[in-house]
Order: C-alpha cells, then structure tokens, then sequence
C-alpha cells in the first residue's frame, strides 16, 4: 500500500508546507448532489452502500474523477461507531438517522457493548483498501469519525433535534454519567481511527458537528478535552489530523493546543478571524458558504476569492466549505468551484 502521491498538496498544506496552490475538497463530495451518486443510491439503501466496500468504493471514487478534489474521503457516517455498540441504527428520509433505544439512563449505557473496530467495523476497513488500490497515488485518501460529544449528541437524543434537551440535560443533571459516556467514546474513536490509517487513511478528520451547541464554558468540559484525547491517541501514528468542530469559534485558540495539524472553519465563522486566533500552530481549511454554490459563477469566484484572502498568503489552507456539500447543488458550479481555487491561488 506504499504507493507515491502523485498529488500530494493536501499533505503538505496540513502540516503548513509550500504548495504550489491551494488544495481543495468538499465535505460530503461523495453524495446526493451527483447524479452518478443517485444511481448507486437508487438500487441500495445508504446503510447497504456503507457495508457494502464495492459501493462505497465507488461512490468515493466519483469525485475525484467527476469534480476533480485533491483528495478522496471515505463514504460512511459518524454513526457507524454507535450502531457496532449495539444501538439499532435506521435512515429516514427527511429525518435523517435515528436509534431505536437512545442512552438516558445508566442502565442504557450498561447495554453499549465493548467494539472493536477490525472486526466490527471491517466493512469500512475494507472498502478503504480497495479506495486506496484504486487510487493509485492519485490523490490521499481521509478516513474519518465523529467526536466523541457528537456521537453522543445522537445517542442520547435519539436523532437529530432542534434544541438537544435530552443531552443537555444529561449534561447539567448526570455529568458524571456523561462523562462515562464520552471516555468510551474516545476510546472507540481512538480504536477505530487507528484502524483505518492501519488499512490504508493518509489524513483522518474528527467530526464534532455538534460542538456549537455548547455554551463555551461547557465546551471546555464536555467536549475540548475528549477531543484532545482522541488527537493524542493517533497523534503518533504519522497521518495529518484535521478537527472540525462547528461553530466551536469561541475556543480557537484552545483547539490549536490539542495537537491537531488542521482546524476545519464553518462558514458562520469568520476566516481571518481564526487566523488571527491560532496564528501558525495549526493550518486552517474552509470555510466557504455551501448555498454559495447554488449562485452564478461569477459570484462564486468573488466568494473563493476571499475566501482565500483571508486565509493568508503563509500557506497552511486547505479550500473546502465550511460544512457539507447540499443536495441539490449544481455540479457545473462545483466544478467551477475547484477551477477557480486553482486559478486564484496558484
């Protein structure tokens, strides 16, 4: 599996080396805004395609050779890890993910079966070995999980929520509990981060999407330090590290003391900003608007560009959008996307 890159740019700008321009890939490139996608996607449900190595294969494959992304990233979900823990997962269209039996009590946290990922999560392992001898070198291939506070978010709430009371109010009334929940957690996302590098992850990312639910003081508890460990966890294991933790601004300049190589930015932040904040301990990426993309071409290069100008001139950016890719988004724009980062920073 020792195969050079032969685009090696999303390498370099996360540990903050020269590139000859700014590498760029979309978070959830590979999905329903493809029409390649849908026609995978309409003969499988999403949770077939995830265990499925061939499908997901190919579903990851499809950007790289359709938009032209500097770097391939695994088709799964965060939630992978709670549903190997025994937690019955389900896809709903236009609700999204839901667990049968969500965590409100202790003995609902007794019933989480210990993991491990090589043989409960061998499915993703497997169809990073194929991505990987698919690829050839042509761009670096990133695995990823979900954080510690964001697994968590889900499994307590049960799916997504609007106002998440039910792990907020864990949160104020069982801390201790909480606590429990999030070193297991970290101890899962530790395991199973470990693996995917082992079968082939040249960049991992760590998703806590739902950080900025958090009140800052809160964040300092209940999630900063459980990302800090999953960072030290891998941090040895020779791969970039990318966080992302949404709308978490308030707490830049203590998430560049955790040991990640890369904050990811969302695009309610502001870029220069968080350049300011974490200085050069860590590369930034980001953070364009995702609803940029339904606007002309015109408007979109205006957008990349000042992106770009407040990234800085000192290198250390990675282009992407400053959250997932929306269904519906025309391809040619995010084509156009792509060409434009190339034009404008090279």
């Amino acid at each position: 599996m020792a195969n050079t890159l032969k685009n090696d740019l999303l390498i370099r700008a996360c540990r903050q080396q020269p590139v000859e321009r700014t590498p760029v890939w979309i978070m959830r490139q590979a999905g329903r805004y493809l029409p390649e996608y849908q026609a995978v996607r309409a003969k499988s449900d999403f949770m077939t395609m995830c265990r499925t190595p061939e499908l997901a294969a190919e579903v990851t494959l499809q950007p790289v050779d359709i938009i032209g992304v500097d770097a391939a990233i695994i088709f799964s979900d965060i939630l992978v890890i709670p549903e190997a823990m025994g937690m019955g997962l389900s896809f709903h269209e236009g609700r999204g993910p839901a667990f049968e039996s969500p965590i409100r009590s202790r003995s609902d946290f007794a019933r989480l079966r210990e993991i491990n990922a090589e043989q409960d999560l061998s499915y993703m392992l497997d169809a990073l070995k194929l991505v990987r001898r698919e690829l050839n070198g042509r761009v670096p291939l990133i695995g990823f999980a979900g954080a510690p506070w964001t697994l968590a978010s889900y499994m307590v709430e049960g799916q997504g929520s609007r106002n998440f009371i039910e792990i907020k109010r864990m949160m104020y009334s069982e801390p201790a509990l909480l606590h429990e929940l999030l070193d297991r957690l970290s101890d899962a996302v530790i395991d199973f981060l470990t693996a995917q590098i082992a079968a082939g992850a040249q960049v991992v990312q760590v998703f806590d999407s739902w950080a900025g639910i958090l009140p800052p003081q809160y964040f300092q508890v209940f999630s900063l330090p459980y990302l800090r460990k999953v960072v030290d966890g891998i941090k040895g294991l020779g791969v970039p590290i990318i966080v992302f933790a949404r709308e978490a601004g308030h707490s830049f300049d203590q998430l560049s003391e955790i040991g990640a190589d890369v904050l990811s930015v969302s695009w309610t932040e502001d870029l220069a900003e968080a350049r300011t904040a974490v200085g050069d301990k860590v590369a930034l990426q980001g953070n364009l608007d995702p609803c940029a993309l339904f606007s002309t071409p015109e408007v979109i290069e205006r957008e990349v560009k000042d992106v770009l100008r407040k990234a800085g001139s000192g290198g250390g950016h990675v282009f992407n959008l400053g959250h997932g890719i929306l269904p519906k988004t025309p391809v040619d724009n995010v084509k156009a996307l792509i060409e434009f980062v190339a034009k404008h920073s090279g």
